[in-house]
């Protein structure tokens, strides 16, 4: 399975995974320089790392990860996500949309077009979520 996980992550990268990488790296960067978008970068940094290996990795809410509430989870965080999405959210998720379009169009990128609608998902509201090992 690990085999297959690292196959499928070297055909993520030309099909996407660098791209939007580079996308959200950039936004990080742009908002690490406000100061005030820190802590939207950390989540910026986080799905960056997602988006160049996907394949055994997974999106978890933090609430049920470590059993607690914290700043992210709670009202703050639905608020931050608001923000989130309007100045930067939307476009990302315009960008793995696009990737998953294209994707779509061929048997074989389905797989990979399904790693871009739920990165896509992530970017709508991205902060009280945490990236784990995928179970499978």
């Amino acid at each position: 399975m690990d085999l297959l996980r690292f196959i499928g992550n070297v055909i993520w990268l030309i099909w996407g995974g660098i791209a939007m990488a580079l996308g959200w790296a950039l936004v990080g960067v742009i908002l690490a320089l406000t100061i005030i978008g820190l802590p939207w970068a950390r989540s910026c940094f986080v799905i960056a790392q997602l988006s160049l290996w996907p394949f055994g990795k997974d999106v978890a809410n933090r609430r049920v990860v470590n059993r607690e509430d914290d700043i992210g989870t709670g009202a703050l965080g639905t608020i931050g996500n608001v923000i989130w999405f309007l100045l930067a959210g939307l476009w990302l998720a315009l960008g793995h949309l696009f990737f998953a379009v294209t994707l779509f169009c061929t048997i074989i990128g389905i797989p990979f077009g399904l790693q871009h609608i739920k990165l896509a998902m992530l970017t709508v509201a991205p902060i009280g979520y945490t990236l784990v090992d995928d179970p499978d």
